[in-house]
């Protein structure tokens, strides 16, 4: 095949028709893929932080601490992750929110005492030297179940921990149930005003079934 038997290159656009290099009939569908590609890596996700979540707690939840396990929950908390009995399964942790105060709760497989758990609860946060460790108590469910509980302060807030063994009876039962952690973070001069909170959601642990 000869050169002059090549085809030839089709003629490019004139350059009325054409703005920065680009032919004008393609900026506009171009534009809208770019649009489209901005909005779904910024535009949805700033929307969703933008956006308040609102999953209040009412008069009867009772929330799923998973293996038969449960707590009532306070009225008018944000229900942040976890399930109410009835709902979806229960999942690693529950957690609630009000204001700048926070409550989690966490079951955990733990041979041992309550208060050997939350030994190793706070042997494996570490020491704060900022914070300052209130006396340890107990406090026992309608269930039955005993909790040990601690306060401490510090600077940047308050805390509350407290773990229960969610199963009554004999010393080997206690010992080979599972841990229930709760614990309950607030502001500064906030925390007297939620304690009462905690105490009411302990006393209303139930322990597992099995």
């Amino acid at each position: 095949m000869t050169l002059s038997a090549l085809p030839s290159p089709p003629p490019r656009p004139p350059v009325e028709e054409r703005w920065l290099g680009l032919e004008r009939r393609t900026i506009a569908p171009t534009l809208a893929v770019l649009a489209i590609a901005l909005l779904l890596i910024y535009g949805l996700p700033a929307l969703n932080s933008a956006i308040p979540w609102n999953n209040p707690t009412r008069a009867g939840d009772v929330l799923d601490l998973g293996q038969g396990a449960t707590a009532v929950a306070p009225v008018g908390w944000q229900l942040e992750s976890g399930s109410l009995v009835g709902g979806e399964p229960a999942g690693e942790e529950v957690l609630l929110a009000r204001g700048s105060t926070q409550l989690q709760l966490r079951v955990v497989e733990f041979d041992g005492t309550a208060a050997d758990f939350l030994d190793q609860v706070q042997q494996a946060q570490g020491p704060d030297p900022t914070r300052t460790q209130g006396p340890r108590s107990t406090l026992t469910t309608g269930a039955g179940l005993v909790a040990v509980v601690q306060n401490s302060t510090s600077p940047s807030g308050d805390r509350l921990q407290a773990t229960v063994k969610l199963a009554a009876g004999s010393a080997e039962a206690v010992a080979a149930a599972p841990g229930l952690l709760v614990e309950m973070a607030s502001a500064p001069g906030q925390f007297e005003h939620d304690q009462q909170v905690a105490t009411d959601l302990l006393r209303s642990v139930t322990g597992v079934t099995r």
